[in-house]
């Protein structure tokens, strides 16, 4: 499903364009336990608004190497009237997986859940969205040289990386239970007067 808002136009621009990639900062978390591991990235982007044509409902954003990018905004942006030049753009894009075992026999399953938060009306736009994708499936496969076991879902193998102390517990049948989640979070704030 395409969702068509401003916090996801911004977000995918940022964190995807050539003219932002450079300017990520991003950092990885690691937490481990004998039935749980979670992998963690974050990425941050800042950018500067520079121009807003209202007409063409188009953005451009300036991150602090001077690197332009243009964005264009649909109908359904909320709030977009309460962007100024000079504002500051921050997005933060969070992806983790966990991997949990589940000794249970039963069916292989997929399920999705979608959340988002828009930015209060008259605000700045901005706002979380949030994705969790969580699988069931059985351990086809386990690789201990490189921490990874393919799991076999509903739609077919992936494979996932695991924490060593977590990879001693799993094998070949188990069933397993990955989760799956990505966030972005937009936040525009007034910038400074000069």
């Amino acid at each position: 499903m395409k969702i068509q808002y401003f916090l996801v136009a911004i977000a995918v621009a940022m964190t995807g364009c050539p003219a932002f990639a450079q300017q990520q900062q991003p950092s990885v978390e690691i937490k481990q336990g004998p039935d749980k591991s979670t992998v963690t990235g974050t990425t941050t982007v800042v950018a500067t608004v520079v121009s807003i044509d209202p007409a063409t409902r188009t953005v451009k954003l300036k991150d602090k190497n001077g690197r332009v990018e243009e964005l264009s905004a649909g109908d359904k942006v909320r709030n977009f009237d309460q962007l100024k030049v000079g504002d500051v753009v921050t997005t933060e894009y969070q992806e983790a997986r966990s991997l949990s075992l589940r000794k249970t026999t039963g069916p292989r399953s997929s399920s999705e859940r979608q959340t988002l938060q828009p930015a209060a009306s008259g605000t700045k736009p901005g706002g979380i969205i949030s994705r969790e994708i969580t699988v069931v499936g059985d351990v086809v496969a386990v690789d201990a040289t490189r921490n990874h076991v393919t799991i076999r879902g509903p739609q077919g193998p992936m494979d996932v990386l695991v924490d060593p102390e977590q990879l001693k517990n799993i094998r070949v049948g188990d069933q397993v239970e990955v989760v799956h989640t990505e966030a972005v979070a937009i936040s525009v704030t007034p910038g400074t007067s000069k």
